[in-house]
């Protein structure tokens, strides 16, 4: 039957041809859903920070862009732009911006903004085919392509991060890692294919330009070329393909500036060097071996020799090295990957959701149910196919070895990436809900993989039926053509006579018993009715497949829906249902752009610097690069302080307070965080208490004392409850947004000294003479409040120390953030209070109403609403009822550790002893 092959193979190309186009397609149109509905809108936060780099490249030009000193951030700092930027998606977008204005067609000479807007879907499509040749080339199958490509495309662990003006790093960075990943699995495909390397190098390059987790990359790729020597796969291509990927990575990811020297200095680079070393030092002696003719003994104290020769040298350097701190530790969120945790220990950190461990609900929801069951199947799959080859290499004579290195090389690498990825993935992803989008490529591949094996094999039964149908037809041709045949024998009884002497020759050898098992299980299998019932089993699989894909379909259509919103303007409905696009906060920022000076300050929490230079084009406070924790903490202490004392520092820092009002996650939803981060520089906002459980509200949403004399609650409830009200005299209201959302203020009585004192570029600290790299500082007028505060070690960094106070500072907060009793030490807070006790006098026995309302907050263990209540009274620590029994006691007798800590460290005393 080959002549059908050929049309057949060209015909099922054609297919998955036709199918990959509709995967591409939808790849794009899943992606388009914002720009339909909300236009070329760059999204959210950091995009605009993003836009507003690619902007100044397109501007400015490369030169002026990598020593661009930017003083409309984090005033009166500053930050350098070019050297702490991953600027690859700034590159790529004015890349593809004059490209597009160079063919000098009307319908491609879009905007910048524009170009950035469509990035993310432009890219969105090229990891998905991508992450479809990954996937062919690891399992030697088409159809396993084809389906791990119809996952990824629409797969929300990759649209959450790929959505139409999404303008972010991942957005790009996903189709350089799977390209990365492609190429290399490439360069080892045979031992001629080690040229590949070089081409997984550059786009490695591309990676780092790009985003930070090419950390993650290059590491993947050492522990797969290390599992490879380890296992005894080791060739001169291996070495060859790895070399040429890490000399050319590695030297390329030098080049960016935001990297430097790291990959030589940083540990958590240091594995893949390690790799490196070790396959030069594997060739070295190879080559020797070969050159010398050693014998297997003799080549085993060689590279005794060589080896123990690198390591004297290598302890040398090191040694040499490590006191100077060439090394670099690993970074804190690194480090944190490796340690079980919900809490870091720094407030800031803590602050970001996605910075939090994934769990279950969080893998069914970014990779659905269709590939959290398949996935698992295809990395067994997997794992199975290539330890089934590399066993049988491994057992095998050594005679018969080489015949078997062919086969383990083209079936074992590519799948043994797969499975090492599955698992690593699937490890960070575990500890950081964020990198659930590096699980998105690998999770495609693995059921795209397992799709395609229960395809294949339903698809595999009809052969049968097309096989029998053939059978018929040659028969029934037979009969007509055997008058004319002269008696001669036809196709049907030439094979009914290839059947019979088949048997016969079978019947002629002699098997095991184990073989002629396997042929009574292949005869019952292939039997009739098995074949009959294997058919209609097909059919079942065939509609299962596509009834559960179709559903998958459905999902992510649905939450591609609800990841595209742009967050910077939303749409909702009037109390009367009539629908309305809310756009606050762009019209709050085009209206400081329109309605303020162009030097103007504006003070707003972090979350918002980006969006306030972006859009706004006006100096902010902070923002999302979060690089300098003690400033935060003092934009935090501002807005959490008593409006008098908050006054008094933002004269000398900002023009404007602007706050986001209206509900939901608005200012006052994230005031705690800024009490937080503030107390753990400044420890007298919440003292003893590094949670700062006192700044919030009780449960019937009154504010606790602190929070209702704090900056932004009077900013953000001005004149809209009753009683509260901004001092006229420090910030005046200038602007309330249309529906509420955001509220900027004027502040009264600037300093105009700080301002001029710091718009001077003779205060300025330059790193060298005429140097473009000069940071500023904070006026002498604030020199009072860097005297108050502690500089904040980033307590989640393993690598450095904490003294006696830092580590008390951390335990608290780790105990207090996890439930857990707290190591304060709360007979000396209590010996503090003392004097404030004695003034309330002993406490009456007796029962009353107070004492009843006590005991049930306590043995509700209502820390809040005891905090509150000794917040107003103090003395109430001392009450008690008749039978002599108070707060201290039933916090005892109810075994609320916590509080009972609390209690103590208001001062209730542990030796108090009935009267």
């Amino acid at each position: 039957h080959g002549g059908r092959g050929r049309p057949m193979a060209l015909w099922s190309h054609a297919v998955r041809l036709l199918a990959l186009l509709v995967i591409a397609f939808t790849a794009w149109d899943i992606r388009m859903h914002a720009i339909r509905e909300y236009g070329k809108v760059i999204h959210e936060f950091d995009p605009w920070f993003n836009f507003r780099a690619t902007q100044y490249l397109a501007d400015n030009g490369w030169s002026k862009f990598f020593k661009w000193f930017d003083y409309m951030s984090w005033y009166p700092l500053g930050r350098p732009i070019g050297t702490t930027i991953y600027p690859g998606m700034q590159v790529t977008a004015v890349a593809i911006w004059r490209a597009l204005r160079a063919t000098g067609i009307a319908s491609l000479k879009m905007s910048l903004n524009d170009v950035c807007c469509y990035m993310p879907t432009w890219f969105g499509v090229s990891s998905t085919l991508l992450v479809g040749a990954m996937t062919s080339e690891a399992t030697k199958n088409a159809n396993a392509g084809v389906f791990a490509a119809a996952v990824m495309s629409i797969v929300p662990a990759h649209l959450m991060r790929s959505v139409g003006g999404g303008y972010d790093n991942e957005s790009i960075a996903l189709t350089a890692m799977c390209l990365t990943f492609y190429l290399w699995l490439r360069s080892v495909r045979n031992e001629r294919s080690w040229p590949v390397g070089a081409l997984a190098g550059l786009a490695y390059v591309n990676m780092v330009a790009a985003w930070g987790g090419y950390i993650f990359v290059v590491n993947l790729i050492g522990v797969h070329a290390g599992l490879l020597v380890v296992i005894g796969r080791y060739s001169s291509s291996l070495h060859k393909a790895y070399s040429l990927f890490y000399v050319i990575g590695t030297y390329g990811a030098m080049s960016v500036p935001v990297v430097g020297w790291q990959p030589l200095r940083s540990l958590e680079q240091m594995g893949p060097f390690a790799v490196f070393g070790f396959m030069q030092l594997l060739e070295i002696s190879e080559q020797l071996r070969k050159r010398r003719g050693l014998s297997p003994k003799e080549a085993a104290k060689m590279r005794l020799v060589v080896f123990g020769a690198a390591s004297v040298v290598a302890s040398v350097v090191v040694g040499a090295l490590y006191p100077t701190g060439y090394f670099g530790p690993l970074s804190s969120r690194v480090r944190g990957l490796f340690v079980k945790h919900t809490r870091t220990g720094n407030p800031l950190v803590d602050s970001v959701a996605e910075h939090q461990p994934a769990s279950t609900n969080a893998y069914f929801q970014y990779l659905q149910a269709w590939t959290c069951y398949l996935a698992p199947i295809g990395w067994a799959y997997m794992l199975a196919h290539a330890m089934f080859y590399y066993a049988k290499w491994l057992t095998a004579s050594a005679a018969d070895r080489d015949r078997y290195d062919a086969v383990v090389d083209a079936r074992t690498p590519a799948k043994l990436f797969l499975v090492t990825y599955g698992i690593v993935g699937y490890y960070f992803c575990n500890k950081m809900v964020r990198l659930i989008i590096l699980l998105g490529p690998v999770a495609s591949a693995l059921s795209g993989t397992a799709a395609a094996l229960l395809f294949d094999w339903a698809t595999g039964q009809f052969a049968w039926l097309a096989k029998k149908a053939q059978e018929l037809d040659e028969d029934a041709a037979d009969g007509e053509d055997a008058p004319r045949a002269g008696g001669a024998k036809g196709k049907g009884a030439a094979r009914e006579a290839s059947k019979e002497a088949a048997k016969k020759k079978g019947k002629g050898k002699s098997g095991s018993s184990s073989s002629k098992a396997g042929k009574a299980a292949w005869q019952l299998y292939d039997s009739p009715p098995v074949r009959v019932g294997r058919v209609l089993a097909a059919v079942f699989v065939l509609w299962a497949q596509a009834k559960y894909f179709r559903e998958f379909y459905d999902i992510c259509q649905a939450m591609a829906g609800g990841m595209s919103h742009p967050s910077i303007m939303m749409k909702g409905h009037l109390r009367d249902g009539t629908p309305v696009m809310i756009d606050d906060y762009r019209e709050a920022y085009w209206w400081l752009r329109d309605n303020t000076p162009a030097d103007a300050r504006v003070m707003a929490w972090w979350d918002y610097g980006y969006q306030i230079t972006g859009i706004a084009n006006r100096t902010t406070i902070a923002d999302g690069n979060t690089w300098n924790h003690e400033h935060i903490a003092t934009l935090g202490r501002c807005l959490t302080a008593p409006e008098k004392h908050a006054h008094r520092i933002i004269r000398h820092l900002a023009d404007y307070v602007l706050v986001w009002t209206g509900g939901g996650g608005d200012d006052l939803a994230k005031s705690p965080h800024m009490a937080r981060i503030g107390n753990s520089v400044y420890d007298d906002i919440c003292p003893g208490d590094p949670t700062c459980r006192m700044f919030g509200f009780d449960r019937a949403g009154t504010p606790t004392p602190m929070m209702a004399n704090s900056l932004l609650f009077k900013l953000h409830s001005h004149n809209h409850r009753p009683g509260v009200q901004a001092d006229p005299s420090r910030f005046q209201e200038v602007y309330t947004s249309k529906y509420g959302k955001v509220r900027i203020y004027k502040v009264l009585s600037v300093s105009k000294e700080s301002r001029a004192w710091s718009a001077d570029p003779a205060n300025r600290v330059c790193d060298a003479p005429g140097s473009w790299y000069c940071a500023g500082r904070y006026p002498p007028a604030l020199d009072w409040l860097k005297e108050k505060r502690k500089d904040f070690r980033q307590l989640e960094d393993f690598n450095r120390g904490r003294d006696e106070e830092g580590q008390k500072y951390y335990e608290e907060y780790m105990a207090r953030m996890e439930g857990r009793s707290s190591t304060t030490d709360a007979h000396a807070a209590a010996k503090e209070k003392k004097k404030r006790l004695d003034a309330a006098g002993p406490a009456k026995k007796q029962d009353s109403a107070e004492t009843s309302k006590m005991h049930a907050l306590v043995a509700a263990n209502d820390i809040d609403g005891v905090a509150h209540w000794l917040a107003k009274d103090p003395g109430a620590v001392k009450m008690r009822s008749s039978d002599g029994r108070g707060p201290l006691w039933w916090a005892y007798e109810s075994g609320n550790v916590d509080m009972a800590a609390l209690l103590l460290a208001a001062g209730a005393s542990p030796d108090a002893v009935d009267e």
